[in-house]
């Protein structure tokens, strides 16, 4: 993996961590963990994520419940890829890698990262696929980076788009929906490709829920099958 790349863990609510290879991350239910999830059904130490000179890899720590990566229990050392889904209890955390100037955070592979950012003139562009960053990734980056623009996803039911404002939503609009369904709608989005593009204001404001919100509605909606 390249130095230029990030590294980082998503679970929504929670604020992204990222990765460093001088340093592994411990998740765990104790506030001492590099990545703290506090439930139950996590324990204290669960496991570890750590760079091993191929990239960054996961072990469990003898966890009462073990640890997951797509549905997979963990048995020793796994390597890491983008897009993989960690379990942790009833927690999924998604491993991702993004160039390093796409991400809003303090400071700062194989070649499989689809994630770009560039500059078309003035205007900046992201652009990827959500089976490598998964739509809340996307969503967090843009709110933590306070961005405003329209982002567009394309996939197998038409095209979906967003608008932001200082990385917050303000309009939605799906083939079928529009305004906070259509937002709920997106959050439900596993496949297809995505790319935002910064500048221009919303022509319709039907939005006053924060990325957040939408998030958690969206993922109780997805959780309840009412999308």
């Amino acid at each position: 993996m390249s130095s230029k790349r990030t590294s980082l863990l998503f679970c929504p609510p929670l604020p992204p961590v990222e990765l460093s290879r001088e340093a592994p991350v411990v998740i765990g239910r104790i506030a001492e963990c590099g990545f703290t999830l506090a439930k139950d059904d996590v324990s204290r130490r669960h496991s570890e994520v750590a760079w091993t000179g191929e990239g960054f890899s996961i072990r469990d720590l003898g966890s009462t419940n073990g640890t997951f990566v797509n549905g997979t229990c963990v048995n020793g050392t796994q390597l890491l890829r983008a897009g993989d889904r960690i379990e942790v209890g009833s927690s999924t955390i998604t491993f991702c890698e993004l160039d390093r100037s796409a991400t809003p955070l303090a400071g700062a592979s194989d070649g499989a990262t689809t994630v770009l950012f560039q500059r078309e003139d003035t205007r900046e562009v992201v652009q990827g696929n959500l089976a490598e960053v998964p739509i809340f990734a996307v969503l967090q980056m843009l709110e933590m980076g306070g961005k405003s623009g329209v982002l567009q996803i394309e996939g197998s039911d038409g095209t979906a788009r967003l608008w932001l404002h200082n990385g917050q939503p303000r309009h939605a609009e799906t083939e079928k929906q529009r305004g906070l369904d259509a937002a709920y709608a997106m959050v439900a989005l596993e496949t297809g490709s995505f790319a935002f593009t910064s500048g221009g204001d919303p022509y319709e404001h039907s939005i006053d829920a924060s990325l957040t919100e939408i998030l958690l509605e969206g993922s109780r909606r997805l959780d309840e099958g009412e999308l």
